[in-house]
């Protein structure tokens, strides 16, 4: 499979350094946490979950279930 941290581009630079300092930098990574776990995260707001995913669904993946 090739690189997927490509989908941290189509953040905003806020969300972006969030999910960076937070040691999430592929999409598999992302997808280990909730929506909510990401949603605290300074820097993520509301605005940046649906290209989120956008992402994780063209990769076959989703947020973790509660």
């Amino acid at each position: 499979m090739a690189s997927d941290n490509g989908f941290l581009s189509k953040l905003s630079s806020p969300a972006r350094s969030a999910l960076v300092h937070e040691g999430i930098d592929t999409l598999e990574k992302l997808s280990t946490y909730t929506e909510k776990e990401i949603l605290k995260l300074h820097g993520v707001g509301p605005a940046s979950l649906p290209t989120m995913r956008a992402s994780l669904v063209e990769a076959g993946l989703s947020f973790k279930e509660k």
